[in-house]
């Protein structure tokens, strides 16, 4: 059943995705905010589909962490699904992804006409820059900012160390780091029709202010927060 829900699901994004992603293709002469707001159709439409036809739900743990102003979210990354998700969770938000993205057919098009964070990976130190400059851009005009950073996908039960970009926009944009844990990996896997129904746990943490602390001391407040948020909504994963 669980495959059949994954092939119904796959049969209808590919026929809504290409003129839902010319929807926001077109937006691209508009200001960034409404770019942004182009992709509702998209999520919303894609969420519904993922709830009803797949069965994954979510709920939403530490929701009175989430800060009144524009912040720096470092979240586990296991899926596609949270790419989604977190655009409901938190208000304006730009994912910063790696640049190759813009090759894929329609999705990739659409991410290059929004105010989203295309980084050019293979850039070394470079790409640190480019974040730090685009995402103190986007903080500055509201946004929030996701970023993943760990780098890649994680399978469910597994920890990559982080990388330093997102504590180091935060530090040099004076902007709140929000640490988020979750387990999408659990329904949502990396083949094609790999889909469980189930209920994924998005859990928020406390919210880290960089003021008076290194990028390194931020990165790592971050870290455990999440690894340890991680061992409590998913127990199992983890054997003592």
């Amino acid at each position: 059943m669980s495959y059949l829900r994954s092939l119904i699901f796959v049969l209808i994004m590919v026929f809504i995705t290409p003129p839902l992603a010319l929807i926001i293709i077109l937006s691209f002469p508009l200001p960034p905010r409404v770019r942004l707001h182009s992709v509702k159709p998209f999520v919303n439409l894609t969420i519904w589909l993922i709830e009803h036809v797949m069965g994954i739900r979510y709920r939403v743990l530490g929701g009175e962490n989430i800060p009144s102003t524009a912040c720096v979210v470092l979240a586990k990354h296991q899926s596609m699904w949270e790419t989604l998700v977190l655009q409901k969770v938190f208000r304006d938000t730009v994912f910063v992804y790696k640049r190759e993205l813009h090759w894929v057919p329609f999705v990739g098009w659409g991410l290059a006409a929004t105010p989203m964070i295309a980084i050019d990976r293979s850039a070394g130190r470079d790409a640190l820059r480019q974040l730090a400059s685009l995402g103190s851009d986007r903080l500055a005009q509201g946004f929030t900012v996701v970023i993943f950073p760990e780098g890649t996908r994680t399978k469910p039960g597994a920890h990559e160390r982080h990388k330093p970009g997102g504590a180091h926009l935060a530090a040099k944009a004076g902007a709140v780091v929000v640490p988020l844990a979750q387990n999408s990996g659990e329904c949502w896997g990396n083949h094609l029709l790999d889909k469980r129904p189930g209920i994924v746990t998005v859990s928020i943490g406390p919210a880290i202010n960089p003021v008076g602390l290194t990028a390194s001391e931020v990165g790592r407040r971050a870290e455990h927060w999440i690894e340890s948020e991680m061992r409590r909504i998913s127990p199992h994963l983890y054997p003592a």
